[in-house]
């Protein structure tokens, strides 16, 4: 049986809309009892948010099957230094996941910076951070995307604001989430999955198919999302397999490579 790893904007929805035939895919894993994780580089909102935001638009996924980059900042920092204490630049998604780990929020001589995303940067925050970062904490960023959505356009995220401090420190931050290999190996250790058995889906060539091929697992690159056919050409690797949407696995989801003719072979 195929575990699944499934990057959540752009695969089974965007701009809060549900990509057609995602709902289908779900109930259908869920029916089979086939182990899934939704993963996201948010780190605004807690499990609990994004289950509820899901089911607005017709998902139903249980808390226990979302991973974000908070939930893997928290589990990295809980592996390197555990009952620790940081300085937080982020919303309750980060503080709730670092607080559960047992983590002290201070800007007292913290351990680490731990920069994540939310739609209010203050300068003062941003101001204190670098502050800390040059009298010795650690600074950890939960994502490196540069921006976000919105109605409006896009808008400055973890990797625009932590490449201002790492300009003004000198200090690289390290990025937990996707590209980096170790969101999907937290994600494969929370589901008890070995990569061998396990497969990325996402609509990113740079983040999900490089960070699922980095940890091992095959890959699938939908073409819902950012890139097309053509774009994804341009990278030195590949997926494992292309699909239009994930619409086209309904009813082969303990197939998902076999020989069937909705899918585009990579």
């Amino acid at each position: 049986m195929w575990h699944y790893l499934m990057d959540m904007d752009g695969v089974l929805v965007h701009e809060e809309h549900l990509i057609p035939g995602a709902d289908e895919f779900v109930a259908e894993l869920r029916a089979s009892e086939t182990p899934f994780l939704v993963l996201t580089n948010n780190s605004i909102y807690t499990p609990r948010d994004l289950r509820a935001r899901l089911q607005r638009t017709g998902l139903d996924i249980p808390e226990k099957s979302i991973w974000t980059s908070a939930l893997a900042t928290a589990k990295f920092l809980d592996s390197q230094r555990p009952n620790g204490s940081a300085f937080v630049i982020g919303e309750a998604g980060l503080t709730t996941a670092l607080h559960e780990i047992g983590y002290v929020l201070t800007d007292r001589d913290p351990d680490y910076v731990v920069l994540g995303e939310t739609r209010t940067y203050s300068f003062t925050a941003i101001t204190k951070a670098i502050r800390l970062v040059e009298e010795g904490a650690k600074f950890i960023a939960t994502n490196p995307d540069a921006t976000g959505p919105s109605r409006e356009g896009s808008l400055p995220a973890t990797g625009a604001v932590a490449a201002l401090i790492e300009r003004a420190t000198g200090r690289e931050p390290y990025y937990v989430g996707k590209p980096n290999p170790l969101m999907m190996r937290s994600a494969l250790r929370t589901l008890g999955s070995h990569s061998e058995q396990a497969l990325m889906i996402g609509d990113r060539m740079d983040t999900d198919v490089r960070s699922g091929l980095e940890a091992g697992l095959s890959t699938i690159l939908v073409l819902s999302g950012v890139f097309s056919a053509e774009s994804a050409e341009m990278f030195p690797y590949r997926p494992t397999r292309v699909l239009k949407s994930i619409a086209e696995l309904v009813g082969h989801s303990q197939d998902p490579f076999g020989d069937w003719n909705a899918a585009v072979q990579a």
